[in-house]
């Protein structure tokens, strides 16, 4: 989920509200969760490229504590995964967390340890913008999950966590988890995504955002003295289009003149906290994503969830019923398009699946 789908689903949770700047989107959401920063740095981090840095850093958020069994590990460690462009804060946002984290609520703070990081390329881990530019290893989805599992292994000293969930693109690296490190977790759940390469119309207006970018004059191969704001609107666009929920929006802009001025300003505070190589590589970063083949290898237990109005993953598309039909412990619901549910972006609408997740960390107790 890029910056932009990040805003746009903050707006819709309450479209009544004045519209978010990037700076402001977390802050009323900070302020009520105890939430903590704290950075991990890996030295000598190797991508699959073969580039490396001399120090690869990964900020992440927590909230809650870690709890000890007999044996002294760690066992109420749970970490939830962004989407594109987004950041581990998101997920403090009334909308999700107001679901889930308080008294009694299936991720209870009081009870979970939970960890948001920054995915490398995102938030305040390293990134182009910090100065490599297009210079930066070009990092890819297993390089993201590698990097989360030092954090976890190396950096928080968890032996296996209790749950990992993503939405979007920590859908998809939740999947890879479970292909590549199989008993780390006892519990995943994915939530918005396709267990297959991303191709097809998926690949097709990723492909056009980053083109979009490398089009305008003013992006000089990634050296832009002033952003290049034509190719960043380019990008925007087609991003807003993506993440759309069609049913809601006609509810809610119901009106040509409210429905021009929403899209507009969601794009135009897209492009304000957006830097453009850093786009280009967290749009590219999936292209070597492909599941597919190793599916049951994914032996945990697995609740998936995608939503019927997602553009990016169309209810057509019967991938995931075939794939938990090859996986050893998965379901998978599919929730029906209503005028409530918001497209792309109902993963993290947790109202919609906050009782299925309860239901897996039941089951997997």
């Amino acid at each position: 989920m890029s910056l932009l789908l990040s805003l746009l689903l903050l707006q819709a949770a309450t479209p009544q509200t004045p519209p978010l700047t990037p700076a402001a989107k977390t802050a009323p959401a900070a302020s009520k969760w105890p939430a903590r920063d704290a950075q991990f740095t890996i030295p000598r981090f190797r991508f699959g490229s073969g580039e490396t840095l001399p120090e690869l850093r990964i900020n992440y958020t927590m909230l809650g504590q870690p709890h000890r069994n007999a044996q002294g590990d760690i066992d109420n460690a749970v970490m939830v995964l962004h989407g594109t462009g987004g950041t581990g804060r998101q997920f403090l946002a009334p909308q999700f967390a107001d679901e889930l984290y308080g008294p009694g609520q299936p991720l209870d703070i009081r009870r979970y340890w939970i960890i948001l990081p920054d995915g490398i390329g995102h938030g305040k881990s390293s990134k182009p913008s910090d100065g490599l530019h297009m210079q930066f290893p070009h990092y890819d989805y297993d390089d993201m999950v590698e990097a989360q599992y030092r954090l976890l292994r190396d950096g928080l000293g968890i032996k296996r966590m209790r749950l990992i969930m993503g939405t979007s693109m920590g859908c998809m690296h939740s999947l890879v988890w479970g292909e590549t490190h199989p008993d780390f977790a006892r519990a995943l759940m994915p939530l918005a995504c396709e267990p297959i390469e991303i191709a097809g119309l998926n690949r097709m207006w990723r492909q056009l955002a980053i083109d979009g970018i490398e089009a305008d004059p003013a992006w000089e191969k990634g050296e832009y003295r002033t952003p290049p704001v034509q190719g960043l609107r380019t990008a925007a666009s087609l991003l807003f289009v993506a993440g759309g929920a069609p049913l809601y929006f006609q509810a809610h802009y119901p009106e040509r003149a409210a429905a021009e001025s929403f899209a507009r300003e969601r794009v135009a505070a897209s492009i304000d906290g957006t830097d453009a190589n850093d786009l280009i590589y967290q749009l590219d970063a999936s292209r070597k994503y492909a599941p597919w083949p190793r599916l049951e290898a994914i032996t945990a237990p697995t609740m998936w969830i995608n939503s019927a109005d997602d553009f990016i993953n169309p209810r057509n598309l019967d991938y995931p019923q075939r794939a938990v039909a090859r996986m050893k412990n998965a379901r998978f619901r599919l929730i029906p398009e209503s005028a409530d549910t918001r497209g792309h972006g109902t993963h993290t609408a947790a109202r919609f699946w906050k009782q299925d997740l309860a239901d897996l960390l039941r089951r997997t107790e």
